[in-house]
């Protein structure tokens, strides 16, 4: 038997559980092989699957794998999986992800784990990934038939305008066909006509307004197709798609906390959302708002939130600027963002909100546990879907 055979479980491991962890183990310094012979699988003997991944399987090919190892990695822990996997579940509705297609899916993994993990494979790890997987699908399957009942796979959205703010940078606003729910602070996903079936992540940069219209700031990046699409095609008239709406990253109305937001680059749009959240409540809560950039050129909503903040006198707003003395707005500071936040506060009776690159979030997360707020007044989209987004 292999050193990854004798994996110890952990305790309170079920025995499929170990079982699963010891596969896990052997195919990890192979899991590039292992993901690539899958794919070469499904759409060998599957062709007909091959049309609900994008035309280039860049993103999308660690994505769903990944997501099948932290299923079955979790397996045992039945609230985290229904949470996860039921959110995947809707979110898999826009791909035209039917029931059928997960027997499909579930037998070609189970080959491909039988090939890379011929060490640890045999009878008992073949029926303890069956009862999992069959519990995952399970999941995701139910969670799509209750979705299919109350919301669409998708919404058509118009473009009803585009504003270049940098020459990377455009705030655009669409209209959806039908009327989208959300709270401020969620995100969605978005796909344009010009690449089919690659979809990415945006936050609403707006609260819900009174005229259904939804707004997103998009900067385009190197490589980014579909940010680059928003930025520099879209206009007028064009109509996009969009997935539900996520995140848990929304503002707790039952506390008296004070709301400590940190936004850098266009993850301001979502902490904007926020402001007007909790302007629209009229309850008076002090927040405070960092808004970073690498530049004063780059802080492209600066005049909203000086505006916002001239209206509110709970609102106060620092720009924090990374390269260069950031002169310019008053209570303007430069550094990085999570530094900046070490000079004020106390903020223990803070709730903490964080928005921009994964890895401003992971630092921002470990200098306001540092300061002293607790880990679950901390809130953030998932770093991990920020990752696998790209653009």
């Amino acid at each position: 038997m292999s050193a990854a055979a004798s994996s110890p479980g952990r305790p309170g491991d079920s025995a499929d559980v170990v079982i699963i962890r010891r596969t896990l183990d052997e195919i990890g310094p192979v899991a590039d092989k292992v993901t690539s012979y899958f794919y070469a699988l499904l759409f060998v003997r599957h062709p007909d699957l091959r049309a609900l991944f994008p035309a280039a399987m860049d993103t999308q090919r660690d994505r769903l794998f990944k997501a099948l190892l932290t299923s079955v990695k979790n397996v045992d822990d039945t609230a985290y999986l229904t949470e996860y996997l039921s959110h995947l579940g809707r979110g898999h509705r826009k791909y035209g992800t039917l029931p059928g297609h997960y027997p499909a899916v579930g037998e070609c993994l189970l080959t491909a784990l039988a090939r890379y993990a011929s060490s640890t494979w045999g009878p008992e790890a073949e029926a303890a990934w069956v009862r999992a997987y069959t519990k995952i699908s399970q999941i995701m399957i139910d969670a799509a038939a209750e979705d299919e009942l109350v919301a669409p796979a998708w919404w058509q959205a118009e473009v009803v305008s585009h504003e270049l703010r940098t020459p990377d940078i455009a705030v655009v606003t669409v209209r959806p066909d039908q009327p989208y729910p959300f709270l401020a602070g969620q995100y969605t996903s978005v796909e344009t006509p010009w690449w089919p079936r690659v979809w990415r992540h945006y936050s609403f940069a707006a609260a819900p307004r009174s005229d259904g219209l939804l707004s997103f700031h998009v900067k385009a990046v190197p490589a980014g197709w579909v940010s680059n699409a928003m930025v520099h095609r879209a206009r007028p008239g064009d109509v996009i798609r969009l997935g539900p709406p996520s995140g848990s990253m929304t503002v707790d109305h039952t506390t008296d906390n004070g709301l400590l937001c940190l936004g850098g680059g266009t993850g301001i749009a979502p902490i904007k959302a926020l402001i007007e959240d909790v302007a629209e409540r009229g309850h008076r809560r002090p927040m405070e708002v960092f808004y970073g950039a690498r530049s004063d050129h780059d802080l492209y909503d600066l005049d909203t939130m000086l505006r916002l903040e001239q209206s509110h006198p709970w609102l106060s707003v620092r720009t924090v600027v990374a390269l260069g003395r950031g002169g310019g707005p008053r209570r303007s500071l430069s550094g990085q963002l999570p530094d900046a936040v070490r000079q004020y506060g106390p903020w223990w009776e803070y709730d903490a909100y964080l928005s921009g690159p994964p890895g401003m979030i992971r630092n921002g997360v470990d200098a306001l546990v540092g300061v002293g707020i607790p880990s679950d007044r901390i809130r953030h989209d998932s770093v991990e879907e920020l990752v696998a987004a790209g653009d």
